[in-house]
């Protein structure tokens, strides 16, 4: 072989080539293990609610034999209603976190000659438990105090006089004339 023929462009490309491949054969024993490192990062997943959030203190308020125009008043409208199932309004509730189980609740309220005659639902949470159940970030002490003290206040100019309420203006005349005469066709 010649000095010549190692100058060429291809046989230059080709020995690049060779030599990325071999470098990139040779790295594939040293990539990490990555299920570890998905226990250390992981992607930010948003709280999906989904359906109407049925709770206790809402239930406890509907009666056997109120109409559905209260019932729709104090649950809202249904989350499935279906034309084969007329008299049964169905009330679902899915909430998904991150890092937790999903929740389903469903609550059922069942209607002859347009009021209430029973209601099944599954363990529902609280007022207080479902909002607690939200807050995702803990909190982090005491809020900082919402007023602002005398030195401070002292930083900006003072509130501007009210304006002048304007002139009334004169009595303008609201008597117009047809838009189109009666003689046309």
């Amino acid at each position: 072989m010649n000095g010549s023929m190692l100058h060429s462009p291809v046989s230059l490309a080709a020995a690049l080539w060779a030599a990325l491949a071999c470098l990139g054969v040779g790295g594939c024993s040293s990539v990490p293990d990555t299920s570890k490192a998905l226990e250390v990062v992981s992607p930010y997943k948003i709280d999906l609610v989904q359906g109407n959030v049925v709770t206790r203190e809402q239930v406890a308020y509907l009666k056997i034999g109120m109409n559905r125009a209260l019932v729709r008043d104090v649950l809202g409208t249904p989350l499935l209603t279906s034309v084969f199932h007329a008299q049964r309004w169905d009330y679902v509730f899915t909430l998904q976190r991150q890092g937790a189980e999903p929740q389903s609740r469903r609550v059922t309220v069942f209607f002859k000659d347009d009021v209430i005659e029973r209601i099944e639902a599954d363990p529902l949470p609280s007022e207080a438990e479902f909002v607690a159940t939200l807050k995702s970030l803990p909190n982090k002490g005491p809020l900082p105090a919402m007023e602002a003290s005398p030195e401070s206040l002292q930083l900006f100019p003072p509130p501007a006089k009210p304006a002048t309420p304007p002139a009334p203006l004169p009595n303008v005349s609201t008597n117009y004339p047809p838009l189109e005469s009666a003689d046309k066709p």
